[in-house]
């Protein structure tokens, strides 16, 4: 073994105290290699397994090299150093010793390299056996030639399986790769269960073999007398080796499992730093028994999969808490503005190598403005995680300040330029401010070091409109260098102003300018109702993947013949609060008649009630109603419903006998038509009725 540089001995700070149970149980030893001390750290178990007393052994691995014999030493070296250099999780290795008595034995080692968020190791922590008896069996029923076969199966199972975990990101990717049926190939089993620990119960999250769910063992508690309950209770592992055992020390659960014909069965418990963190389970169907060798090698395929389910949780914690952070941060909804038609979206950023940080600091945001005016944002702090995020919330803010008290676009970008540099942060933001009367068309645009507007012609044209620009929001105040030329462009009735984040342009390997041609012809291609071109738009970045955030602002100037709107009321429907429901249906219905649509009140309050129940059945949030009337050629009645979740309704079919699937049915029947668009963090269900003009 290597020598990787010694210093005085010092146990780590997270050296456990007392050897984990599971592996004294099993009689293995367990190591802690810092790679950048070179000290090599072993519990009392290694030292007997090396036959090595703790006064002959100084802590470094050169030490070792009185008991491993120079080849084998040659051949475990360069197991580790290629394994170091392919970027792989662990290692495992069969290799001879010989003790102080001149004997030689068998030991098994298997080593987890712990590496930083650079992707450089700097520990290696494992375990060493005694498996001089293991291959003794082995021996003695075959050739060397079968025991070489032998060795390289059981190392096989736990790397083959470690591999396939090794790309998977969440709880489900677990457990998916374990029951692919080449994953439980490898196991050997037939087929899994899997529940994980919450306070004092377990939560089933894999149910085994499809129609084989045991009612009431969803969620169990660990003092039950169930076989994970029992493997987290004591952390040891429960091998049953029949089913005659399995009936008589389970006799609640397997009457419900009989069925599937099992002979034998393996329960581990899934054990990270000396706590169980949940409980695994394979059943065997041609099986009539564990040999030790097989029960080594479950153990240790035991902590492989424990450390790979931990690292998916902590990956699905901090992703609920930046898509959390993110969606907080972006403007909930987006108002209407007369006169216009807009969509935004947003696309998280996935990043492979940081899980859990699939976030970033892009940003849009729509201003009403006094006039008839509206501001439209663009932005993109520098970074992908949660300080760009917080950062990107607070410039959101003060830039949607800056311009509600009149200030003039240059003055609101140079402002807020100066509001990022005087902040406790290193990070610099690109942004585009473009300021339009609705009424005239005019269009005033600042650029801070962001990528040019595109404008879409109503015959599909599309064009990229070069704005001259300033430096990044915060570098513009560091250099004092804060004006901000203002450009003016028109933006006739059926044109359409894109905005975008450098996300939905930048390739690998491309030119900006190349991505620019590409954004614009697909732009030209694409459908002409904004949300439907946001979505097309949204898409591509979705298939091209990649490691920044996209954030897309579309404003489309309505036609002078576009409806403009009328009458409208506005209520807020909390959840839980039938009486907030009631005055909803009263109001629609009072007015829808009192603006001369009583001959489709029924119908208009029927969709609506369906539309709210939904919104309050299916989110977490309140709904908000909104209805209006749209006067053109012909005349709407206009029905709004928002709420707090991005997740879009599906329409379906209900059997005979169902309670639901109904209601999207019901509403593509009753209004003339119908849609959904993102509203921020959320979404807005809408729906038109054509009424007849009053007289």
């Amino acid at each position: 073994m290597v020598d990787r540089g010694a210093s005085a001995l010092s146990l780590p700070d997270d050296w456990p105290a007392h050897p984990d149970p599971i592996l004294a149980l099993n009689r293995m030893g367990s190591f802690d290699w810092d790679l950048d001390t070179g000290l090599f750290h072993m519990d009392a178990r290694a030292h007997e397994i090396f036959d090595m007393r703790p006064e002959e052994y100084d802590g470094t691995p050169e030490t070792l090299a009185l008991r491993v014999p120079p080849a084998e030493a040659t051949r475990l070296d360069a197991l580790v150093a290629q394994a170091i250099k392919d970027g792989s999780e662990n290692y495992g290795a069969y290799f001879r010793m010989r003790r102080r008595d001149g004997t030689q034995h068998w030991t098994h080692t298997q080593g987890y390299i712990r590496r930083d968020e650079t992707g450089r190791p700097r520990r290696i922590i494992g375990i060493v056996r005694d498996a001089t008896e293991e291959l003794s069996e082995r021996a003695a029923h075959g050739d060397e030639a079968a025991l070489d076969d032998a060795r390289r199966e059981q190392t096989n199972v736990v790397q083959l399986t470690t591999a396939a975990l090794a790309h998977a990101r969440t709880v489900q990717d677990v457990i998916d790769v374990l029951k692919d049926t080449e994953g439980l190939t490898h196991l050997g089993a037939t087929s899994l269960v899997m529940g994980l620990v919450e306070a004092d119960r377990i939560r089933l999250v894999a149910e085994g073999p499809e129609g084989s769910f045991v009612p009431g063992t969803l969620v169990t508690r660990i003092d039950e007398p169930y076989p994970m309950s029992e493997v987290v209770r004591t952390l040891i592992p429960r091998f049953i080796e029949s089913p005659e055992e399995f009936a008589a020390g389970y006799p609640i659960l397997w009457p419900h499992i009989t069925d599937l014909k099992i002979t034998a069965a393996a329960y581990l418990p899934l054990i990270v730093q000396a706590r169980p963190i949940g409980a695994m389970g394979l059943l065997y169907s041609d099986r009539d028994g564990f040999s030790s060798a097989e029960r080594n090698i479950l153990v240790a395929l035991g902590s492989s999969i424990a450390q790979s389910l931990q690292r998916a949780m902590f990956y699905e914690q901090e992703r609920d808490i930046a898509q959390g952070l993110q969606q907080a941060m972006l403007p909930r909804t987006i108002p209407s503005v007369p006169g216009a038609d807009v969509a935004v979206r947003y696309r998280a950023a996935t990043i492979g190598g940081s899980a859990g940080r699939d976030i970033g600091g892009d940003w849009y945001d729509l201003i009403p403005l006094p006039g008839g005016r509206v501001g439209a944002v663009i932005g993109d702090v520098q970074g992908h995680d949660t300080h760009a995020a917080a950062v990107m919330g607070q410039l959101r803010i003060v830039l949607r300040a800056y311009a509600a008290e009149g200030h003039t676009p240059a003055t609101v970008m140079a402002r807020a330029s100066v509001f990022l540099h005087e902040l406790d942060t290193d990070r610099f933001a690109t942004c585009l401010y473009a300021e339009a009367d609705l009424s005239t068309g005019v269009v005033q645009v600042v650029r801070a070091g962001h990528i040019d507007p595109l404008v879409r012609a109503p015959d599909g044209t599309c064009r990229r409109v070069p704005v001259e620009g300033g430096l990044p929001l915060g570098l513009s105040a560091e250099f004092g260098s804060l004006e901000y030329p203002v450009s003016t462009l028109e933006l006739d009735p059926g044109h359409t102003l894109v905005l975008c984040t450098d996300g939905l342009v930048e390739q690998p390997g491309a030119d900006v300018d190349d991505g620019m041609h590409a954004l614009t012809a697909l732009i030209a291609a694409g459908p002409d109702d904004v949300r439907k071109l946001a979505d097309v738009l949204i898409e591509v970045a979705e298939e091209r993947g990649g490691d920044d955030d996209v954030a897309l602002l579309l404003l489309r100037r309505r036609g002078l013949d576009a409806p403009r709107t009328g009458r409208r009321l506005q209520q807020h429907v909390a959840p839980g609060d039938p009486e907030a429901l009631t005055q909803a249906r009263h109001m629609i219905r009072a007015a829808v008649r009192a603006w001369g649509g009583r001959d489709r009140s029924d119908e208009v309050e029927l969709v609506a009630d369906e539309l709210i129940t939904n919104a309050l059945m299916h989110t977490e949030g309140a709904a908000i109603v909104t209805l209006r009337v749209l006067t053109g050629p012909d005349r709407r009645l206009r029905v709004d419903v928002e709420d707090s979740s991005s997740a879009l309704p599906r329409r379906r079919e209900a059997g005979e006998s169902g309670v639901s699937g109904r209601g999207l049915l019901l509403v593509d029947l009753l209004t003339d038509v119908w849609g959904v668009e993102a509203r921020g963090g959320g979404k807005c269900v809408w729906c038109e009725f054509v009424v007849p003009g009053r007289t």
